[in-house]
């Protein structure tokens, strides 16, 4: 799971922390400790890709893979 993008975010409305990942933005996880919430993050991340390369479907291509455009943001 190393290879996709994980950042944590701070719910006021859950007062929890909220842990996603870049590459599968449909799931997260909610915990009271930023570690807790990776551990359950990388959890889930890894039962859905378990998932998809059971059912034959294509895995998202990591960000940290895809080369920049080189266009200035903004």
């Amino acid at each position: 799971m190393r290879k996709y993008t994980f950042s944590v975010i701070w719910s006021d409305e859950d007062s929890e922390h909220v842990r996603v990942c870049a590459e599968f933005s449909s799931l997260s996880w909610l915990e009271k400790t930023p570690e807790a919430a990776l551990e359950g993050i990388r959890n889930l991340v890894a039962e859905t890709v378990a998932e998809l390369i059971q059912s034959d479907e294509p895995l998202p291509e990591p960000l940290t893979r895809i080369p920049p455009s080189g266009r200035a943001i903004g």
